[in-house]
């Protein structure tokens, strides 16, 4: 199976005084942007939330991945503007909390992804593959921009292509750059989310642009 190759910047990394003028500088360059809302409690650090998210002007889709201990509670708040929705299955107990979770965020419009940390075990998730759009590989802990790359989450993109044969779009998120995007794209994964290696260089279009060439 051969999936095109997906660049998505993570706007954890970037200015937010002027976030729309750094969104602009790349957009024409990426496929989407990757949103990570935090609450200071799933994870330790705090972002934004949906006035921040709602204010931004762009023509690309939006994959919103909540870092937060009530995602279906919140949820609602990012529905009317995002593609994509992602939550942390690791906060469900059993799986028909879970499976009511991914139906309830389901019904507010839009596309539906889990993603899971890299302590926890993919089998979480692969009761579910058939009921969601997509799945968010953590290659880093959830919660601060800059880690790094932990390639041995590699093996989970494998399983999910080769043992499962989940044919939807697979994204990874951590410590992406030229070398560890090269690494991602081998094991499976088709969008790569990147934030430092793109919002931190000196020419923010070349950095997407050179991350897409490395996959080619």
């Amino acid at each position: 199976m051969t999936k095109e190759i997906k660049i998505s910047p993570s706007i954890l990394s970037a200015d937010f005084g002027k976030l729309n003028q750094e969104i602009r500088d790349i957009e024409q360059y990426a496929d989407s942007l990757h949103i990570d809302v935090m609450d200071g409690n799933f994870v330790h650090n705090l972002t934004f939330g949906d006035p921040v998210v709602r204010d931004i002007r762009t023509s690309l889709p939006l994959d919103v991945h909540l870092m937060i201990m009530d995602p279906v509670g919140y949820a609602p708040d990012f529905a009317d503007y995002s593609r994509r929705i992602f939550f942390h299955a690791e906060l469900f107990k059993n799986k028909k909390k879970l499976k009511k979770a991914i139906e309830d965020i389901r019904n507010l419009g839009v596309k539906v992804g889990l993603t899971i940390n890299p302590d926890k075990k993919l089998k979480i998730i692969t009761p579910f593959l058939d009921e969601i759009d997509a799945v968010l590989i953590m290659s880093v802990y959830a919660g601060f921009a800059g880690q790094d790359f932990l390639p041995e989450q590699l093996e989970k993109v494998k399983e999910l292509r080769n043992k499962f044969k989940f044919e939807k779009d697979i994204l990874i998120d951590g410590g992406i750059n030229k070398e560890t995007a090269r690494q991602a794209v081998e094991a499976g994964a088709n969008v790569l989310v990147a934030g430092t290696a793109i919002f931190k260089a000196e020419d923010k279009a070349k950095a997407v642009e050179e991350l897409r060439r490395a996959v080619e």
